[in-house]
């Protein structure tokens, strides 16, 4: 069975992209170590799993890029210092705000939705309402004319 859209993206391989990079993202935080260290980690565990390595890449690099950018743009609609915010929640919001800020290609709701679904599966309890309410916001914001347009 094909997953790929018409467009040539395996939605499915780029969940798993987005839940790795979550991963990385949090090493990368919390370990201090450089990004290109993270990636060549976890590149070389995920080359035996089916993702998209290219995708995954490119949003740990487009984080540590573009780190404090997408920290001051997130803090308007965060309650406490973004280095206050638990860290996988932090993790699942820079690649959110990564996404939503720098990929256009990607839907505003394909981005919240996967930020969510990563935080259920790796962070606190709650931890999920408070990224949805951040990255509903943020979105509202940043892609007001996205967000605004009536659903098909």
């Amino acid at each position: 069975m094909n997953r790929r859209r018409q467009d040539g993206i395996d939605p499915v391989a780029r969940s798993r992209a987005r839940r790795r990079a979550l991963q990385a993202v949090y090493a990368w935080q919390m370990s201090g170590s450089s990004a290109r260290d993270v990636i060549a980690q976890f590149a070389h565990e995920q080359a035996h799993e089916v993702a998209d390595l290219e995708y995954f890449e490119d949003l740990v690099r487009g984080v540590d890029a573009n780190c404090n950018d997408l920290d001051q743009a997130l803090q308007p609609f965060l309650d406490r210092d973004i280095e206050q915010v638990d860290a996988v929640e932090r993790a699942a919001l820079r690649i959110a705000a990564y996404e939503l800020r720098l990929r256009p290609d990607v839907p505003y709701r394909v981005v919240i939705n996967e930020a969510i679904e990563s935080v259920k599966r790796f962070g606190a309890e709650h931890g999920h309402t408070y990224v949805n309410g951040v990255l509903d916001h943020a979105a509202a914001a940043w892609r007001a004319t996205e967000v605004q347009a009536p659903r098909r």
